[in-house]
C-alpha cells in the first residue's frame, strides 16, 4: 500500500542558534524568537538553543516550540552563551573556552537524535550551529551568518570546518551586504543572498509607548545608546561629544566590558549619564519611544571586526526616533545619510556633535529623518522576512 501523504500537515522547520531570550521578560536579543515566531505563519517551529541556568528545558513561548540542551554534566557551569555571547563570554572569563568542545559535541547528538522529526533546517551562525548541522548530510538546511562567524577563525581546522558548512547548505544568506562582502573575501566560491533580521513593527509604536519624563529628564532632550559596552561599539566617543551638546542627558542601555571605563570617563568629561544596564523588550519598546534621538557611534575595534546591521536601528526607527550612526559595517545599507537617518565617519566627536545638535535644533529636520525611517522600516517587519525565507525553504 502506498504511503498516505497528510496534505494539510504544516512542515516541520527546526532553527538552531546561540542567542535566545532564557525567560519571559529576558534582556537577551531576541531576534532569533521574533524570527521563528513570524515563521510559525507557515510551519511547525522549534528552536534548539543552548540551556542556561534558570531556564526551562522545554517549553512553549508564543507559537514556537523551545528545547534547550544540556552541554556541561554540572549544569550551573553552563555559561558560555548567556548572557552576551560566546566569544564576550569567553573574553571576561579565559576558563570558559573549555565548555566550547562540550557546546559542539552536545549540539550534535541532540540533533542526531531529533533530527528525523524535522523536514528542513535553518542554522543560524556558521559556527557552531553550521557546522554541526554539516555533518548531518541527509537534512536538507540554510544557513546564516551573522557577523564575527564570518568574520573570524578563517584558517586552518575551521576553515575547513566552515567550508564543509557552506559547500552543504541548500541556501547561505547573510544579515547584510558588507556581511557578504566578508563572505565572499574568505570563501569566493560560495553565493549568498542579503536575508536582514527584522522588526516586530507592531511592538514598537512611539504613539502608543511614549511616557512622558521616563528618564526624570524634566525639559531636557534624552539622547539614546542600546546595545553591549564593547570596544565596537564606540560609546566613550558618544561620551565625548556630550561635552559638547547642549543641556542634554545621556541614558545608555546595556551591559558589558567596557561598563567600568565608560562609567569613569563620563564622570571625567562632566557628562550627565544614566547607566540604565539592560532592559527588557517591554520596557525597550517604552525607551525607544520616550527618547529624542538614538546614536549608534559603532567603529572597526582593534582586531578589526565591525557590526552587522544592529537591530536597535531597526527597533528605533520603527518607533519613529530618528537615528545617527557611523559609516561603518552593514550600517550604511540601511540608512541613507540625510534622508532616514544622519550619518558620520567613525570616532569622529566632532561630527556625532554636529549631528546631535543639528536634530535637536531643526525640528523640520527631526520631523522629516523620523518619518523617513518608519517607513524605511516596513520592509524589515518581520512579516516581509518571513515570507521571504519562507520562499526559499518551499524550494527544499
Amino acid at each position: 500500500m502506498d504511503k498516505m501523504v497528510d496534505y494539510g500537515r504544516k512542515k516541520k522547520l527546526l532553527i538552531t542558534g546561540s542567542t535566545f531570550p532564557r525567560w519571559h521578560g529576558d534582556t537577551e536579543p531576541r531576534f532569533i524568537f521574533d524570527y521563528a515566531d513570524s515563521m510559525a505563519e507557515y510551519y511547525d517551529v522549534t528552536v534548539l538553543v543552548p540551556a542556561a541556568p534558570g531556564a526551562k528545558d522545554k517549553e512553549k513561548m508564543s507559537k514556537v516550540n523551545v528545547i534547550r540542551y544540556h552541554y556541561f554534566p554540572i549544569h550551573k557551569w553552563e555559561t558560555l552563551c548567556y548572557p552576551g555571547a560566546i566569544v564576550p563570554r569567553i573574553k571576561e572569563k579565559k576558563i570558559r573556552i573549555f565548555l566550547v568542545p562540550f557546546l559542539f559535541l552536545s549540539l550534535y547528538f541532540r540533533l542526531k537524535k531529533i533530527l528525523p522529526e524535522y523536514d528542513i533546517v535553518h542554522a543560524h551562525w556558521l559556527i557552531p550551529q553550521g557546522i554541526v548541522q554539516s555533518f548531518f548530510k541527509d537534512k536538507p538546511y540554510i544557513v546564516t551568518g551573522h557577523g564575527g562567524d564570518i568574520s573570524s577563525l578563517n584558517n586552518g581546522i575551521f576553515k575547513r570546518l566552515k567550508e564543509r558548512c557552506l559547500s552543504r547548505a541548500k541556501t547561505i544568506t547573510v544579515v547584510s551586504e558588507f556581511k557578504q562582502k566578508e563572505l565572499n573575501k574568505y570563501y569566493p566560491r560560495y553565493e549568498s543572498e542579503i536575508l536582514s533580521m527584522g522588526v516586530n513593527t507592531l511592538l514598537f509604536d512611539r504613539k502608543i509607548n511614549y511616557s512622558s519624563n521616563y528618564f526624570n529628564q524634566g525639559n531636557r532632550k534624552v539622547i539614546l545608546y542600546v546595545g553591549r559596552l564593547a570596544e565596537i561599539k564606540g560609546v566613550e566617543y558618544l561620551i565625548q561629544a556630550m561635552k559638547h551638546v547642549g543641556d542634554t542627558i545621556l541614558v545608555i542601555v546595556g551591559n558589558g566590558p567596557e561598563r567600568e571605563h565608560l562609567e569613569e570617563l563620563a564622570k571625567t568629561c562632566n557628562v550627565d549619564v544614566k547607566f540604565l544596564g539592560s532592559k527588557s523588550h517591554e520596557e525597550l519598546k517604552i525607551i525607544y519611544a520616550s527618547a529624542d534621538v538614538l546614536v549608534v557611534p559603532s567603529i572597526i575595534d582593534h582586531k578589526g571586526a565591525q557590526e552587522g546591521l544592529p537591530t536597535v536601528i531597526l527597533e528605533a526607527m520603527a518607533s519613529e526616533l530618528p537615528v545617527i550612526a557611523t559609516k561603518t559595517g552593514g550600517i550604511p545599507q540601511l540608512i541613507q545619510d540625510g534622508v532616514n537617518g544622519l550619518l558620520c565617519e567613525e570616532r569622529c566627536v566632532w561630527q556625532l556633535t554636529d549631528n546631535i545638535c543639528s536634530l535637536l535644533n531643526d525640528h523640520d529636520l527631526y520631523e522629516k529623518i523620523a518619518a523617513n525611517g518608519k517607513e524605511t522600516i516596513k520592509e524589515y517587519d518581520y512579516r516581509n522576512i518571513a515570507q521571504k525565507y519562507h520562499d526559499i525553504l518551499e524550494n527544499y
